[in-house]
């Protein structure tokens, strides 16, 4: 008999914000997000995408507008870094049409966008936990058709048009990486939260990411929202011991 993971969860993301949603292992974090994602569907509720239930558009469109990015990624056959970007361009090509010049410009802009450029030939088997980490993040950029959007001039110059708003999903991004590659990815996810009008929702259980990412924070104990709001208002000693099940004064130092 299946269970109920999540009860009663209201959420509503605004377009651009970058938005985590923080709790402790079995939480229902990664099941939110693969509702959000349309990769299941609630028993009960909706799930809108500008307004839309996200199951009245097909697999392809959705795949245009929501990239997901998995907690890890394993793979049957020895792909390059940039085969992997490419297999990103899916949703922009026909039954049976092999990649065009602009899925290839496309996908080597993600590529120089993630700073993983350099690592296009390399086998991804070859590549450390934080490179695999970008180039699979650069999938999703080539996905959504934002990699060049990410070497604009200036803040917010983004290639999505306005109300077409492209949202990025990423399961615990930083989960298996050790510290130095975590930091790259920070870096990476800042980057897009301020170069791009993209919208980024990431679920974590790291402390230091959310605060580093996020601009609103959804707290999720025992699949139920417990507070949700700026992170600054959110990411307090009472409320992190509340969702971690440990004493206020404990939590203080780790914030």
């Amino acid at each position: 008999m299946a269970a109920l993971v999540l009860h009663a969860v209201s959420l509503d993301i605004p377009d651009g914000a970058a938005v985590g949603i923080l709790g402790p292992n079995g939480s229902g974090k990664t099941t939110l997000l693969r509702l959000i994602g349309g990769a299941a569907r609630p028993w009960s509720g909706h799930v809108l995408l500008d307004g839309r239930e996200i199951t009245s558009l097909s697999r392809r469109a959705l795949a245009r507008r929501m990239a997901v990015v998995p907690q890890e990624t394993v793979l049957t056959f020895d792909y390059s870094a940039l085969e992997i970007v490419l297999m990103g361009r899916y949703p922009h090509l026909g039954a049976f049409e092999v990649e065009r010049p602009q899925d290839r410009a496309a996908a080597y802009a993600a590529l120089e966008a993630t700073g993983t450029a350099a690592l296009a030939d390399r086998p991804f088997r070859t590549l450390s936990g934080g490179e695999k980490q970008r180039v699979v993040i650069a999938s999703a950029l080539a996905q959504l058709d934002l990699g060049q959007g990410l070497q604009a001039q200036g803040p917010k110059d983004t290639a999505a048009s306005p109300g077409r708003q492209s949202v990025l999903l990423l399961d615990e991004p930083t989960a298996s990486l050790d510290l130095k590659y975590q930091l790259e990815v920070d870096s990476l996810l800042r980057r897009l939260r301020d170069t791009l009008g993209i919208t980024v929702v990431l679920s974590t259980h790291d402390l230091r990411l959310a605060r580093s990412v996020c601009k609103r924070l959804v707290l999720l104990s025992r699949g139920r929202v417990i507070a949700n709001g700026p992170t600054a208002e959110v990411l307090t000693p009472a409320l992190i011991g509340q969702l971690f099940d440990i004493d206020a004064a404990a939590a203080a130092p780790m914030l």
